[in-house]
């Protein structure tokens, strides 16, 4: 069986990357890597803060390989502070890193490309499937998950804060794609099939920063 690390955004889209890899049979995850804005001490664009993180990651019985990033972080400045998580997981016997990108060509040319040398392959469990079908894929499956961050340029920043469910899917507009998948919002999942036990959290304050509509998740 191979094995693969995860890049774990904190997100619906790579928990249910996680699940299929799962159960796939023939592939098994045996850790995460994150990145983290160091200043704000929170995952990249998704706002979430590290306590959570690694809540979720003691919840999927994984261990977690944070990679702290400065913000803005210029690209050569995160190849670099990648390049050790990417030795820790082949080190540990991993040859995938697994990712939850769904269909931006460009994204995936930029991942397989960032691998080349490193002895590791990247996959994409999720990769061009129909975002209605996967939105409902995540919902039926029991991820459950709230929406933390929301570009106001591209959907309505009303959503920041509201729990991904049926009826924020069938209510979104026209042209603001299902799974968020071209930036319009972001997640943070707090139960799921592969989690032992679901996260008890509660929304607090809803904040704009840098163009971004933020809603901050705590501990409840």
């Amino acid at each position: 069986m191979e094995q693969a690390w995860l890049s774990w955004s904190s997100g619906k889209d790579s928990a249910l990357a996680l699940h299929e890899l799962r159960a796939s049979g023939d592939r098994e995850v045996t850790g995460l890597v994150t990145t983290l804005d160091v200043e704000a001490d929170r995952v990249a664009m998704h706002g979430v803060r590290r306590a959570l993180v690694e809540a979720q990651a003691d919840a999927l019985g994984l261990p977690l390989h944070l990679v702290e990033l400065p913000w803005p972080c210029p690209n050569e400045v995160y190849e670099q502070r990648m390049s050790p998580a990417l030795a820790a997981a082949k080190d540990s016997g991993a040859r995938l890193l697994a990712f939850g990108d769904l269909y931006l060509a460009d994204i995936r040319a930029y991942r397989e490309q960032s691998l080349a040398g490193t002895g590791l392959t990247a996959v994409f469990p999720l990769w061009e499937r129909p975002t209605t079908e996967l939105a409902g894929q995540v919902l039926r499956s029991g991820i459950r998950a709230v929406i933390t961050c929301v570009d106001p340029r591209q959907a309505p920043r009303e959503l920041a804060g509201r729990w991904y469910d049926r009826t924020l899917v069938d209510g979104l507009p026209p042209g603001v794609d299902p799974c968020g998948e071209n930036g319009e919002f972001h997640t943070f999942v707090v139960d799921g099939p592969d989690f032992a036990h679901p996260l008890d959290v509660r929304v607090g304050d809803i904040t704009d920063r840098d163009g971004f509509v933020y809603a901050d998740v705590l501990p409840a």
